[in-house]
């Protein structure tokens, strides 16, 4: 009885080292593959089954981009869910909004926004929930700064730091070039994301329900160049990008075929060639989705 003990236990702890080995082998050639490419990166990854994560300059702040529109999605479904509003309620579409240094106006240039079909609705109203979507799935910059001047940028700040997200900064709306000038930017970490992709995940942020439709919402991504794109056809992933010069981000969540999801938050900043970092972030989710399999 003890022999067969002593077997099942040394079966366990092989078993052990050998998922260790393979994270290690996997976390070196990640590592690889970022060197392989001029720029600087940044990867949180968190299997939600298991609770095994792989984190690399995970602390590290990036300029957030486009990436900070998730904590604005749920600033907006929390407020709604304490009454301040509903999602279908309607605001005029505008074109003016105020620099966060000194109050002064300034407004969207059509061609530096990924969504221009918004532009056209100026004066017009659309819900809440429309300019929510718009602002997920097509990275419509004019819908941000429409909900941030609804919701206040600060107020999703504070959310963040009670969500466990400790250093990410959502201070502006986008193209508030005085802001810009004076570096007050929206910034990140890979970690900051991935707990907040974990809470959506888990049905713990906001609500299971606010949860469940942001999840839909996200689904919905328009970009998909980074962790979806090498991905098995019809693997669901909700997510995030962001990109600016020398950007480029993705994060979010992965559903297995089989109900197992995980979180997956890929970073970058100095990049001296944009197609050769995405092609390889691409290649990295590849590697940890394999991994998960």
């Amino acid at each position: 009885m003890k022999t067969s003990f002593l077997c099942l236990f040394c079966f366990i702890q092989m078993s052990v080292f050998a998922q260790k080995t393979t994270m290690e082998q996997l976390r070196k050639e990640i590592e690889s593959r970022f060197k392989s490419v001029e720029g600087d990166f940044g990867l949180a990854f968190k299997d939600l089954q298991t609770g095994a994560t792989l984190l690399i300059r995970e602390k590290e702040t990036f300029h957030a981009a486009s990436t900070m529109k998730t904590p604005v999605m749920i600033e907006v479904y929390k407020q709604a869910g304490e009454g301040k509003f509903k999602l279908t309620d309607s605001i005029v579409v505008k074109n003016e909004f105020k620099s966060i240094v000194d109050g002064s106006p300034f407004s969207l240039d059509i061609s530096d926004d990924s969504a221009d079909g918004l532009y056209k609705k100026i004066g017009q109203k659309m819900t809440i929930y429309d300019l929510t979507y718009q602002m997920i799935i097509v990275s419509s910059n004019l819908a941000t700064n429409i909900l941030i001047d609804l919701v206040d940028a600060r107020k999703a700040n504070e959310t963040m730091r009670k969500m466990g997200a400790k250093d990410i900064q959502v201070l502006r709306g986008v193209e508030d070039d005085k802001a810009f000038q004076l570096k007050m930017n929206n910034t990140t970490t890979a970690y900051d994301l991935m707990l907040i992709f974990e809470q959506i995940a888990l049905k713990k942020a906001v609500s299971k329900r606010s949860s469940e439709e942001m999840i839909k919402v996200l689904s919905d991504q328009k970009f998909n160049e980074i962790i979806p794109a090498r991905l098995p056809a019809g693997v669901k992933v909700a997510h995030k990008t962001g990109s600016i010069t020398g950007v480029q981000h993705d994060s979010g969540i992965v559903f297995l075929p089989d109900g197992r999801k995980y979180v997956l938050v890929l970073l970058s900043k100095n990049l001296k060639d944009k197609d050769k970092g995405v092609a390889m972030l691409a290649d990295v989710s590849a590697l940890l989705y394999d991994f998960v399999k």
